[in-house]
């Protein structure tokens, strides 16, 4: 019977690692096709019903379809000479002869001050497909090249559209690797081993090739969004995720092994002890996610499901694959600092029980110290920049931003980023006469028609993005019921528009998922509202941060419109991940007898550690983002990590500790934990100030 035995947990582990490897045998190549799927066009990430994308869509039935729009730009600082003209014009008749452009050779449009010559060029011929735009767009710049001191540069929503596509696909090398040299320096500082670091850092590469794959069955079935952002977050995700989900594996394992002969029997009791921690804390991050469903804008509806998708790949990882791994390799593993069975572990001063007894000593002082700093940081959010335009989209800006940038300088009082108007055709000739009646238009002119609607390209006299385009933009929808108006500049107004509106649904529909789930898993009202209500403040202190470096220091010009609702869904959904492991072994040294003020500072002493390290990961994942190439990536990466480190550093460690000592058992209301144990001391506890 013992023999028996003994075969079937040696084979149990081997079984485990086969069926990983036919699994991603199977999963193999549907995670290299998910670069297929990925689209970066604002239209894909608006909703369906936003009338720029009504726009976008009406103009594909058109004859010729989607058209790519180009702006040349030819400059001389000192004043364009004859010579630059004669080349202009070559170029421009040279690619008017290589593609089919609408009206053939375009004419320039001379600057005031004659130092800039401007191009306009449009064509239908890359269509809709987004390899042939850009392959359209590096031919025209091989063609349009500068000479001498005659700076050309090719602008655009066509090249920046081409431009932006291009810094999200080189995403996602960058961003693996770097993910994967932090989490590696990280797990090497924690482990102090020369083998045991790369178990779970190969795991989790593992997670994230399974969790490819499964979001590209998303987008195949489901049709869900996938954007170069939430592909990124998705593997940020799987890593941090994951490290932590294994530092809390291996940490239980470890003290598994001092207690049991075989590895096998220790790593069972560390499943069992952690397990159920580790599963309530995954649930809630996907819950928190999940919830971004709700959201109208399609790259956030995206977000939530992929981002699940990761959290769920990494947490099968690392309880299946990651303890059959190291069930196999066996104690050595740790090696240098191998756990004897029967050994004690070294006695050493530990942070966390000197910063418990801080907070136990005076938890008021400490709370209300704390409250008021988290309190004075948030207040930096009122010093942060309006929207992000789109030509301040990028931490380098590529030579579609330098070029409007030129246009900009050059034609103060024309926009160079038409307004495209699709109107019933039947009513046309009304359309045209009220847009050019309309204040702030330049220009009105009408184009293709087909499918019963006429398309109609207006040029307002205000530059890109500014208040006064803004306004034009509201006035034509406003006198023109029934057309839609679009174009890069109404996207990005439909962008902040379905931004705000996301905020006011999402955000409650998280606030309330999260507690019902934390109310089911403490059998508590008043441990949960004081998770959720730490996690809020530390959003808001992070977002404060952000609103103080974000322009003074960084120098952005705007803040993503998403950086609101984004930085709150995942800093409440990860928040609350790490308040679950200190309350729940609070939870748990509390039904064993302890009062409540050794229950939590017990629970700090035993967690705070592996919390401790587990945030310094994630927040490290996230801090990726900010060595990324695009300003929303670096908001976003930078808002979530700072939010992670003072959630671990202080919230944690001082603030829910105190708070838990200065409430006592009332913690626990309304459940039977908050009652006193008969026959237990009834001394009040000690609450100073």
């Amino acid at each position: 019977m013992g023999a028996a035995k003994k075969r079937r947990t040696r084979g149990l582990p081997w079984l485990v690692v086969g069926l990983w490897a036919v699994l991603l045998a199977v999963a193999g190549p549907f995670a290299a096709k998910l670069g297929d799927v990925q689209h970066d066009r604002a239209t894909d990430y608006l909703p369906a019903s936003a009338d720029s994308t009504q726009v976008a869509e009406l103009q594909d039935r058109l004859p010729g379809g989607e058209t790519t729009e180009l702006v040349l730009v030819y400059h001389r600082a000192t004043g364009l000479t004859a010579a630059d003209r004669v080349t202009a014009q070559t170029q421009v008749t040279g690619i008017a002869h290589r593609h089919r452009l609408a009206g053939g050779a375009p004419h320039g449009i001379p600057s005031a001050d004659g130092t800039t010559l401007m191009y306009p060029v449009v064509s239908d011929e890359p269509g809709t497909d987004e390899k042939k735009q850009q392959t359209f767009v590096e031919d025209i710049r091989h063609v349009a090249r500068s000479q001498g001191e005659l700076n050309v540069r090719v602008g655009g929503p066509g090249a920046l559209a081409t431009d932006a596509q291009a810094v999200y696909s080189s995403l996602g090398g960058p961003l693996l690797y770097t993910t994967v040299a932090v989490v590696a320096i990280l797990l090497i500082l924690i482990y102090r081993s020369p083998l045991l670091w790369m178990v779970p850092l190969v795991v989790a590469g593992l997670a994230d090739f399974l969790a490819r794959a499964a979001a590209y069955g998303l987008n195949q079935a489901f049709g869900t969004t996938i954007s170069g952002q939430s592909a990124g977050i998705m593997t940020i995700l799987v890593f941090g995720a994951g490290t932590d989900y294994a530092l809390l594996l291996v940490s239980r394992y470890r003290e598994e092994l001092r207690r049991q002969e075989r590895p096998y029997d220790a790593m069972r009791a560390a499943l069992r002890g952690c397990g159920p921690a580790v599963l309530a804390s995954s649930g809630t991050v996907s819950a928190g996610l999940l919830c971004l469903l709700a959201a109208g804008l399609n790259s956030s509806r995206g977000m939530g499901p992929l981002g699940t998708v990761g959290v769920l790949c990494a947490l099968a990882a690392m309880l299946t694959l990651l303890p059959a791994v190291l069930v196999l390799l066996g104690r050595r593993v740790f090696w240098p600092l191998v756990p004897a069975h029967g050994s004690e572990p070294r006695v050493r001063r530990s942070l966390f029980a000197a910063m418990g007894s801080s907070a136990g000593r005076r938890p008021l002082t400490v709370l209300a110290c704390g409250a008021a700093l988290l309190g004075a940081l948030a207040l930096g959010a009122l010093n942060l920049p309006g929207a992000l335009e789109q030509l301040d989209s990028f931490v380098d800006p590529p030579e579609s931003v330098t070029a409007m940038e030129t246009v900009a300088r050059a034609y103060p009082d024309q926009s160079a980023q038409p307004i495209e108007i699709m109107t019933p055709s039947r009513r046309s000739d009304a359309a045209l006469a009220t847009a050019e009646a309309t204040r702030g238009v330049a220009d009105a002119r009408e184009g293709r028609t087909g499918a019963g609607w006429t398309e109609i390209t207006v040029t307002a006299s205000a530059p890109p993005q500014s208040a006064a385009e803004t306004a034009t933009i509201e006035a034509l929808r406003h006198r023109l019921p029934g057309s839609h108006v679009g174009g890069p500049s109404a996207q990005q107004l439909d962008l902040e528009d379905t931004n705000a509106r996301d905020r006011l649904v999402v955000v409650p529909i998280v606030l309330v998922s999260v507690l019902l789930i934390l109310v089911v898993l403490l059998r508590s009202l008043v441990a949960p509202l004081l998770l959720v209500a730490a996690v809020v403040t530390v959003w808001g202190a992070a977002l404060g941060i952000g609103g103080l470096v974000f322009g003074p220091l960084f120098g952005f010009h705007g803040t993503d419109p998403g950086l609101a609702l984004l930085s709150f869904v995942f800093l409440v959904a990860l928040g609350v991940d790490y308040g679950i492991f200190l309350v729940h072994r609070m939870r748990e040294e509390a039904l064993h007898g302890a009062e409540p003020v050794e229950a939590a500072l017990t629970a700090l002493r035993t967690t705070g550690g592996v919390i401790a390290s587990a945030g310094l990961v994630l927040a490290a994942t996230f801090a990726v983002l900010t060595n990324m190439g695009l300003v929303p990536l670096v908001e976003l990466g930078l808002v979530i990590a700072v939010g992670v480190l003072l959630d671990t550093f202080l919230v944690r460690t001082y603030l829910v500790t105190s708070a838990s000592v200065a409430l006592g058992r009332r913690v626990w209301w309304p459940g039977p934990l908050s009652r006193p144990v008969p026959g237990a001391d009834r001394t009040p506890e000690p609450v100073s100030a």
